[in-house]
């Protein structure tokens, strides 16, 4: 999920850059099929989406350590 999250950011951000050169990823060519603003609020769009995934799986991860240890005592205590 971070990974995605990751890339989702990493196309954002380097999509306003291209942006400014003329440029555009070509997976994301469709953008500014609707003007230029509709366009920069999707790259914005892209970027918080991404941030916000990367942020919630960091928290997701680094809690779970824990659960597996509490798991893996219990099932050793029933045997």
């Amino acid at each position: 999920m971070q990974g995605f999250g990751g890339f989702l950011v990493l196309m954002g951000a380097g999509s306003f850059v291209l942006n400014m050169m003329n440029r555009e990823f070509v997976l994301l060519g469709w953008i500014d099929n609707w003007g230029p603003t509709v366009g920069n609020i999707i790259r914005v769009g892209l970027i918080a989406l991404g941030a916000a995934m990367f942020a919630l799986a960091a928290v997701n991860d680094s809690g779970s350590d824990d659960d597996d240890d509490d798991l893996s005592r219990d099932a050793t205590r029933h045997l």
